[in-house]
C-alpha cells in the first residue's frame, strides 16, 4: 500500500481541523444558549453553576465568551 504524500496528508488534516473548529464554535453557541435558559429558569448564574456542579466562574466565563463572540460578528 502506497502512503499518501505528506503534503496531501497535511492538507487533509488542516481541513479536518477547520471542520472541528466550526463544530466546536457551533457547540459553544448552543451551550451558551442553554446556560442562558438555565439562568432564566433558576434565576442566576450561581444557581445554574450549583445545579450543574460547576463553578460560578466557569459558567459566567462561558456566557461572557459567547457574548463577546456574538458582539464581534
Amino acid at each position: 500500500m502506497d502512503a499518501k504524500p505528506w503534503r496531501e496528508r497535511v492538507r487533509e488534516e488542516e481541513q479536518l481541523l477547520e471542520q472541528l473548529r466550526i463544530l466546536a464554535s457551533e457547540s459553544a453557541t448552543r451551550r451558551a444558549e442553554a446556560l442562558r435558559d438555565g439562568v432564566k429558569d433558576l434565576g442566576s448564574v450561581a444557581e445554574v453553576a450549583r445545579d450543574l456542579g460547576r463553578s460560578w466562574n466557569a459558567v459566567d466565563k462561558a456566557l461572557k465568551k459567547q457574548d463577546r463572540k456574538t458582539s464581534t460578528e
